[in-house]
């Protein structure tokens, strides 16, 4: 498997190597997606990679949570940046549970690796300053759609942090003349690509896409990959990483290949 930070080295002693499987926002098929009980039900199962995402509240403190606002998973509504950490206090995901800051998720589980989703620009200094306060450098991999919100967290940071490229550089990368890829990684101070099976049309996930992103030792995660068929197909192909919001099925291939648990079971 391409790259050796540490972020990528199983998490706990006895835990297996092999592809990784990272469980988005948790695992709640009831749909309480980002939530502390969502991600201990992942931990249980084994996972040692939680997917989730993180947005700013009025007064600053980074939260678990996917969408701008709060209407479509819990019983509040409005952006979730209009609202300080006090207003949330009340809010429910699915009406039972709390949205918890990302700090909560941070030290809940000392030996989890977080793949973090900045999902605004306040939230790129926000992270940097967790993931110094709790010298969490090796078990982050920063990640975002916007290179820009991505990098400006990465330059906050005292020493290097794991990475997945934006859509700008995965572009780039995809665009590449055959043999630059490693250049294009460096200069975009990434590790690893997170991308779908396809792009409307277009398929992403190719054997040639694959060689040409392991030649430059980058990682290639795909999301979200929910049907047990697709996940042994992609995980044939040799894709290094799955994301999918069926953990216990992700869970059970993985284990069928020896690559699991990859953490403790909490």
């Amino acid at each position: 498997m391409p790259n050796s930070l540490p972020y990528y080295v199983p998490p706990a002693p006895g835990s297996a190597p092999g592809p990784l499987g990272l469980s988005h926002r948790g695992f709640s098929p009831a749909g309480l997606e980002n939530t502390m009980f969502a991600f201990k039900a992942a931990a249980e199962l084994g996972f040692g990679y939680l997917e989730t995402d993180v947005r700013t509240t009025s007064d600053g403190v980074l939260m678990a949570f996917h969408d701008e606002t709060l209407d479509r998973v819990t019983d509040a509504s409005g952006p979730i940046a209009s609202r300080s950490l006090r207003e949330l206090q009340d809010v429910r995901v699915g009406g039972t549970e709390p949205i918890p800051t990302f700090e909560e998720l941070l030290v809940r589980w000392p030996w989890m690796r977080l793949n973090v989703d900045i999902k605004d620009t306040a939230g790129a200094e926000a992270l940097a300053a967790l993931i110094e306060k709790h010298q969490a450098h090796d078990r982050v991999l920063v990640t975002s759609f916007s290179d820009r919100r991505r990098l400006r967290c990465l330059r906050k940071l005292s020493r290097p942090a794991a990475s997945s490229a934006g859509s700008f550089a995965t572009a780039l990368l995809l665009l590449s003349p055959l043999g630059l890829g490693r250049m294009v990684a460096r200069a975009g101070r990434f590790q690893c690509v997170q991308v779908p099976l396809r792009f409307r049309t277009l398929p992403v996930v190719t054997p040639a896409f694959l060689r040409r992103c392991h030649r430059a030792g980058i990682q290639v995660h795909v999301w979200t990959v929910n049907q047990k068929e697709l996940m042994e197909s992609l995980l044939d192909l040799g894709v290094d990483g799955l994301v999918s919001d069926r953990a216990d099925e992700l869970a059970a291939a993985l284990h069928a290949r020896g690559s699991w648990p990859q953490g403790p079971a909490d």
